[in-house]
């Protein structure tokens, strides 16, 4: 089955819908990944509004488009798409990392319908990505692999190792995503480990590179819908995106990687939650 919204309009619509559903989960549960799930929100709209091949009804299709998460600490932004698009009810994202939950903090494959690799180890899911890719490739299947990793993620050295084996192997059928949102865990990039010029740095390695603004939904569906073929290059595509992406309060805190909720910042979000339904109407 073939997946196609055709207009930008429509795909805001449903990056509009993703993030108030991850807001409202993320805000029910207390505490989350709030900055993270908010900058990948268009990608995943571009992603399952119409570039990937996927089918809800059947989500182990064989000849479906895989996505991995490499960010899992971006799941639920990730499990409210699958419920947007109909994989399992919306009511069961107010179950978010919940005892007895089938959505748990990080993706998990064994649990979640429509969730294609387990992830939240930073590091690995790119590695998980290029095995995916390269047994397509084998068996001269057409299915595309995406991947989404976390700018702080690739302090990881498996992720380098992986890219140099995605180059070499000459993986075409996979895009790989950097949210680039200049934040992690413990602070600003460069505060941590500086990125220095990642485009350059791709490119070395032997990727064909585009940057897009990370909330730009034309130039993200621009960058990755058209098929590539095997003369192509890897395609990396930086995310020059923000922390807390479309909500005007995330976007203004020092780190919002991770926050529990006090009263004040309930109150915020709660705010921007009724914001996100009004322009949803």
């Amino acid at each position: 089955m073939s997946n196609t919204m055709t207009h930008s309009g429509e795909l805001q619509t449903l990056a509009r819908s993703i993030r108030l559903e991850t807001l409202k989960a993320l805000t029910g549960l207390g505490f989350g990944h709030y900055g993270g799930c908010m900058s990948v929100v268009e990608t995943l709209a571009v992603l399952y509004g119409e570039v990937m091949r996927i089918d809800p009804d059947r989500p182990d299709w064989p000849e479906r488009d895989y996505l991995v998460l490499s960010k899992g600490h971006a799941g639920p932004a990730l499990y409210s798409a699958l419920a947007v698009k109909g994989y399992f009810p919306l009511d069961e994202l107010k179950t978010l990392n919940q005892n007895g939950t089938r959505l748990p903090s990080h993706p998990d494959r064994l649990l979640t319908r429509g969730v294609d690799a387990t992830t939240g180890s930073l590091g690995q899911g790119v590695s998980i990505a290029a095995g995916m890719a390269l047994s397509h490739k084998l068996a001269e299947r057409s299915n595309r692999v995406f991947c989404i990793l976390g700018d702080g993620e690739l302090n990881e050295g498996q992720c380098w190792e992986a890219f140099q084996f995605i180059a070499h192997h000459n993986l075409h059928n996979l895009t790989l995503f950097i949210d680039y949102n200049k934040q992690q865990l413990d602070g600003r990039l460069d505060e941590v480990i500086k990125p220095f010029d990642l485009a350059g740095k791709f490119r070395a390695f032997g990727f064909e590179v585009q940057t897009v603004q990370g909330d730009d939904i034309p130039a993200i569906r621009d960058a990755v819908l058209p098929l590539r073929s095997g003369e192509q290059r890897p395609l990396m595509v930086i995310l020059d995106s923000i922390k807390g992406q479309g909500v005007a309060y995330l976007e203004s805190l020092k780190n919002s990687h991770h926050l529990r909720l006090t009263a004040d910042v309930k109150l915020e979000i709660e705010k921007a939650i009724t914001d996100l339904e009004g322009a949803h109407v």
